[in-house]
């Protein structure tokens, strides 16, 4: 038994196409495949920041009031 090494592409039908040497005899042939896995690889996590917002907000003091009809009519007020 010998082996060959070589080199291929995969199409995207998942098919291999090879031209063997022409010392080979017709017949039957062992194939194995290798290949490397791509490793997906995660995004970096950002490092969270403390008080990064710190600065201060400011509430309307008039947020919790009903909202105007015009408003849930879509007129222009």
């Amino acid at each position: 038994m010998q082996a060959i090494e070589m080199t291929a592409q995969v199409t995207n039908k998942h098919e291999i196409v090879l031209k063997l040497p022409k010392n080979i005899r017709h017949g039957t042939v062992k194939i194995i495949i290798m290949y490397d896995e791509e490793k997906k690889t995660l995004p970096e996590k950002k490092q969270r920041q403390f008080a990064q917002f710190k600065e201060p907000f400011f509430i309307a003091d008039d947020f919790d009031s009903e909202l105007p009809d015009s408003f849930w009519l879509g007129e222009q007020v």
